[in-house]
């Protein structure tokens, strides 16, 4: 979340960039009711010194004096639980209200309406000339890859079986990029799939509402996580951490749940969309004057396992129509797939790299203590490094050959155990 102060100061540049940003929020009223609990802040106050002080009276109170000491004791108690009554009330909504406010923006982020308006970089690769491409669904169904009918009759639609080669490829595409961010200065970790809802709120996500993405667990405070961004952006709460450590750098491999409500259209092919795949996800926790640094280091990392894997990319700069509440600047990566444009081939998403400064970190409160001694809070990071099911859709279609089958990479093979399907 913002820091408060800032809206206070800055009002009309909060309005600037939620307008740039689509978001909704109702900054006069924010500030309406801040001042009001500021007010609510110094009554209590005040009340709580004169409460203080008549208890320090009663201390040499004479007989005659302890009686309306104590009095006016009862009264000050009776007004002060008043006025903390209401305060808890309007914190309420004051700090709801303040979880909606957007991060602030990058300067150079380009300001668009929505996706339509995002900034292409650049390409990376040659897409491979095929007379007769065929998408995944088609090659996991000519090699037994991939089992989607028997998937949705054991869980439902968007639910599937990876088979044989297929189920290899998935461990082998895991273990290829953990073994590359490793050997960045990565610590790799399995996190729980679960996570408390304070913890999805924290690194901005609302797991309850019927426009959520989010799986919830009835009757408890729990949700499957969406990305392991979640479970390693809660893995330093209310933490203070040394500077002299930072950035600490981590791989998280997880599964990832996602309703994808309302995404059952022709680019919801196959493994496109689905409830449920494996994903590594890169996280940084780094002083606020290395985070621009971090993320064009994790930006490389996942441009240089595409390169590795020999898959045509294009690298696109996200505007502000099309941000998250947490992200300051944001680039995509998005692969060559022949399934999308209705089967004439398009650029699919497949990794995404934010920097969400302060923002989760305030609202995790997730601090660093600087070398002067002062407690700033740390800036997150987080990028994809490999999404297991959109990286199978780019791996499968762009390695395909004319007959059928699939090469694999030499880079993957060392992994798999095989150079080719087919």
């Amino acid at each position: 979340m913002l820091d408060p102060k800032y809206i206070r100061e800055n009002a009309e540049e909060v309005k600037a960039n939620c307008r740039n940003r689509n978001a909704k929020v109702d900054v006069d009223g924010w500030l309406k009711l801040d001042a009001k609990r500021l007010d609510l802040l110094q009554a209590s106050e005040k009340l709580r010194s004169q409460r203080n002080a008549v208890a320090e009276k009663m201390k040499s109170a004479s007989a005659e004096e302890r009686p309306a000491l104590i009095e006016s004791g009862k009264q000050l108690k009776d007004l002060l639980a008043v006025a903390d009554s209401t305060l808890e009330q309007i914190e309420v909504e004051w700090k709801n209200q303040l979880m909606s406010f957007p991060n602030k923006t990058h300067p150079d982020a380009p300001i668009g309406k929505d996706d339509s308006e995002n900034v292409e970089i650049r390409r990376v690769g040659e897409i491979k000339k095929l007379s007769n491409p065929l998408d995944h669904v088609q090659l996991a169904e000519k090699h037994d890859l991939i089992d989607f009918v028997r998937g949705a009759k054991v869980a439902g639609t968007k639910f599937y079986f990876l088979k044989g080669k297929g189920a290899l490829l998935e461990q082998a595409l895991v273990k290829f990029a953990l073994d590359y961010l490793v050997g960045e200065g990565f610590t790799p970790m399995s996190t729980p799939d679960l996570a408390k809802d304070e913890i999805l709120l924290g690194t901005g996500y609302n797991p309850r509402g019927p426009e959520t993405q989010i799986y919830s667990i009835e009757n408890t405070d729990l949700s499957l996580i969406g990305t392991a961004e979640i479970t390693i952006g809660g893995y330093h709460k209310d933490e203070i951490l040394s500077a002299a450590e930072l950035p600490l750098k981590y791989a998280g491999v997880s599964h990832c749940y996602r309703t994808e409500a309302g995404a059952y259209g022709k680019e919801s092919y196959g493994l496109y969309r689905v409830h449920q795949f494996t994903k590594v996800e890169q996280f940084v926790f780094c002083a606020p004057e290395q985070s621009e640094a971090m993320l064009m280091e994790i930006q490389r990392n996942s441009e240089n396992i595409f390169k590795m894997l020999e898959i045509p990319f294009r690298v696109i700069e996200i505007c502000t129509g099309d941000f998250g509440n947490p992200h300051y600047r944001k680039y995509d990566i998005e692969a060559w797939m022949w399934g999308r444009g209705e089967g004439k081939g398009d650029w699919g998403e497949v990794t995404s790299a934010s920097n969400c400064t302060d923002y989760q970190a305030r609202r995790l409160n997730i601090r660093l203590k600087t070398e002067t001694g002062e407690n700033v809070y740390a800036h997150t990071l987080n990028n994809t490094a490999l999404a297991i099911s959109r990286a199978l859709i780019a791996l499968l279609e762009n390695h395909q050959q004319e007959d059928g089958s699939i090469k694999i990479p030499p880079a993957l093979v060392p992994y798999c155990g095989f150079d080719r399907i087919g």
